[in-house]
């Protein structure tokens, strides 16, 4: 039957509570995150887990929520950074930068780098001091933190004086003065223009490699980086309950990393070429997921449910845009974007009512952009959404509670 999991997995969830109706059934239907929620932690407690979880084995962790809800999940210790390292040691095109040792610089949310601050506070038994120090920044030997704002529209020179300064430390630890960026594309992108505005991009190191993987990038911002930097920029996909699914090449062709894993393709809406990922997954032995919606969602080569075929990881399941044409994802609205104008760095669609919208955007220039540039977009998103459209340009676009960018902001349906 299909999507329906397969005797190794049966053996792997057989004790689990949550999972007991569905043996019975000898069915699992779609498996979404309020029923994961529904009685946690014990709807997934055995005597294994239970043992992990008294030896420090398992944990406690909340997923990484953008502009949704945060979900409490229990996995290994370092799990996605696991995940991470596995896929950046297996590479094709950066696996040298790991194993030449290169010290991995991470350019993210700031939520990020308070969590890092609290587990090395924890590992001494102190409180985490208000401002993090380097020190209290490294997640590992390999892995530090930068970022100490929410949002990177706002970092002043001093901030990114300190920043440029961190990176060059850690290249200059390298025996060929190397290092490996991880970044979100907008916060790398915010560096570049910030420091290339008070004439530090000479003090910018070049990476070895780039990875982005912690929210979607946006068309203009990729060609921005392409544009400023020479070595391999990889993007991957996963999240803190799964781990790291999809990685793309240097050129942008997506690659499936389906360890103890496999996934199906689901129609967000009949008829739709948007699809969204159920995943099925005991590469986290203390809480398997059989048919789990992720919440994300995808488009393919031709439109056919093929993971094999994914083009492009095209926004979030709950952030699509109801049309009478049918539902628009994040990617849709970005791609109308990227046509119409390459200068267009960070874009918001505001509703308006049930007919009306407006798409604020920044510049690369910091200039709106020229006539039939605005005509283009207001007649590619009017028709895309079927509302009428005004753009309007700003000099800045405030990041969300999450350190994360929403693109759609009022009522969808």
């Amino acid at each position: 039957m299909m999507g329906q999991p397969t005797p190794d997995i049966i053996e792997h969830i057989r004790d689990i509570p949550i999972y007991q109706k569905s043996l019975a059934q000898h069915y699992f239907p779609v498996l979404d995150k309020p029923e994961i929620a529904r009685g946690f932690p014990q709807n997934w407690m055995t005597p294994r887990l239970a043992a992990a979880l008294e030896s420090g084995e398992a944990e406690f962790v909340l997923s990484t929520g953008t502009n949704h809800a945060r979900m409490q999940i229990i996995r290994p210790p370092y799990f996605l950074l696991h995940s991470y390292y596995e896929l950046w040691r297996t590479h094709p095109d950066i696996a040298g930068t790991w194993e030449s040792g290169c010290r991995r610089v991470s350019l993210t949310t700031v939520l990020a780098t308070e969590h890092v601050a609290r587990v090395n506070a924890a590992r001494r038994g102190v409180e985490p001091g208000p401002v993090p120090t380097l020190d209290d920044r490294w997640l590992d030997e390999r892995t530090c933190y930068l970022n100490l704002r929410l949002d990177p529209g706002q970092w002043d020179r001093e901030d990114v004086v300190r920043m440029l300064g961190e990176i060059d430390r850690a290249r200059s630890a390298h025996p060929q003065d190397q290092y490996h960026l991880d970044c979100s594309g907008y916060h790398l992108a915010h560096l570049v223009r910030k420091a290339e505005g008070w004439g530090l991009l000479g003090s910018l190191a070049a990476p070895a490699s780039i990875i982005h993987a912690y929210e979607y990038t946006p068309v203009n911002v990729r060609r921005f980086l392409g544009r400023h930097f020479a070595c391999p920029v990889i993007d991957l996909f996963g999240s803190t309950e799964l781990g790291y699914l999809f990685f793309s090449d240097r050129e942008g062709r997506y690659r499936p990393h389906l360890d103890r894993m496999s996934v199906e393709l689901l129609p967000v809406a009949p008829g739709s070429s948007i699809h969204q990922l159920v995943v099925t997954s005991v590469r986290n032995p203390y809480m398997p997921l059989v048919r789990y919606r992720s919440g994300d969602c995808v488009r393919t080569l031709d439109g056919a449910p093929d993971p094999g075929a994914i083009t492009q990881f095209c926004g979030r399941l709950k952030e699509l845009l109801s049309t009478p044409y049918g539902p628009v994802a994040q990617g849709d609205l970005d791609r109308c974007v990227g046509e119409s104008s390459a200068q267009i760095f960070l874009h918001q669609l505001q509703l308006r009512g049930n007919t009306g919208a407006t798409l604020l955007y920044t510049t690369f220039n910091d200039e709106p952009v020229d006539d039939s540039e605005a005509a283009s977009l207001r007649q590619r998103i009017g028709e895309l959404t079927a509302r009428r459209c005004r753009i309007e340009h700003r000099s800045h676009i405030p990041v969300g509670r999450s350190g994360k960018y929403a693109w759609l902001v009022g009522h969808r349906a």
